[in-house]
């Protein structure tokens, strides 16, 4: 019940962690994520890892270049879906880029820890997947919304690309990002008892873990902002009047989302073979559930018809019905 409520809580932080750029003025998209980047990516994590871990270059040594190599590359391809997660809600949204993007990861990131542990029994490997369909099944109803919204207005959000563009890089980023969930269940065991071994507490095997994986993904993030910014010359467009509140808001959007990913890391370790999947699958529609909330409270929605409005909400109620299908799952086993 205590991995439950963290990754329920985690999902609730994280659902939160893009509306703050909302509040970003006068920033092109390059400069605004790819600050965000930087502090999400490299800077908030070797702060809180070297702060609160004793020791933390030993405990690095002592998990091993073969664990550490082998988080390496999903952790890599989280970053470049982050990437694209970043454009997916400059291209459709708060509410909608955050539904398609983490409705992918829960429909196949929580199948791809049934690879590393194996299948449970078939009465709860049943209602997993019962589970895990319906919430495929509110994807789909939001992907319907956010295509019944552009059909309805032409003008969108970003640099005017289409809403079916839009939906197809969440898609793709949302498959990447599992790699997120991956490198997680890799490594958590051998970070635990490299923490263990030099006298940590026990939870900060989540952001040991978070650091590895974070870090990883920012070796192809932040070069390619960095490579964008120059190419467009945008270095001097940092500063803007602006310049220390969209700092602030850049800086408290990393803040959320590395947070949120540690209590989901411990809520993974403490749910053990059980966190890849159910825990991660209530960790990310939690997600969704308090974006779409944050995107109809910031006005996202306001223009689209009573029928785009019932397609959303049926796609949100989906999602949060496979949640509870997934729970019962985890109760019966």
């Amino acid at each position: 019940m205590i991995g439950i409520l963290f990754a329920i809580f985690a999902g609730t932080m994280l659902g939160f962690w893009a509306m703050p750029g909302k509040f970003v003025k006068n920033y092109k998209f390059e400069n605004t994520w790819g600050l965000a980047y930087v502090l999400l990516l490299w800077i908030v994590p070797a702060i809180l890892a070297f702060t609160l871990v004793k020791d933390f270059g030993m405990v690095l040594s002592n998990v091993g270049a073969p664990i550490l190599l082998k988080m390496l590359l999903p952790s890599f391809l989280w970053g470049i879906g982050m990437l694209l997660w970043g454009k997916a809600i400059d291209y459709i949204g708060l509410s909608l880029g955050f539904s398609i993007f983490i409705g992918t990861i829960v429909f196949i990131g929580s199948l791809l820890p049934f690879f590393i542990y194996g299948l449970p029994a078939s009465n709860v490997l049943t209602t997993i997947i019962i589970g895990i369909l319906v919430i495929l099944v509110g994807i789909i109803m939001n992907g319907r919304a956010g295509i019944l919204r552009e059909g309805e207005s032409k003008e969108e959000k970003g640099n005017g690309s289409s809403m079916v563009t839009g939906i197809i890089i969440a898609v793709v980023g949302g498959l990447l990002c599992t790699g997120f969930n991956i490198a997680n269940e890799f490594g958590k065991e051998a970070v635990a008892v490299a923490i263990q071994n030099t006298g940590n507490e026990s939870w900060l095997t989540a952001v040991t873990s978070m650091f590895i994986v974070y870090v990883s993904g920012g070796l192809f993030v932040v070069p390619y902002f960095v490579i964008q910014i120059s190419r467009k010359k945008l270095w001097g467009s940092f500063a803007v009047p602006e310049m220390g509140k969209n700092i602030s808001m850049t800086g408290l959007m990393a803040i959320l989302n590395f947070v949120a990913s540690i209590l989901f890391a411990y809520s993974a370790f403490v749910l053990k073979e059980k966190g890849g999947t159910i825990g991660y699958a209530i960790f990310n529609t939690m997600s969704v559930v308090v974006a779409v909330i944050a995107g109809i409270a910031t006005k996202e929605w306001a223009t689209a018809s009573s029928k785009t409005k019932t397609a959303l909400y049926l796609g949100l109620a989906g999602m949060v019905l496979g949640v509870v299908i997934i729970a019962f799952g985890n109760s019966i086993a």
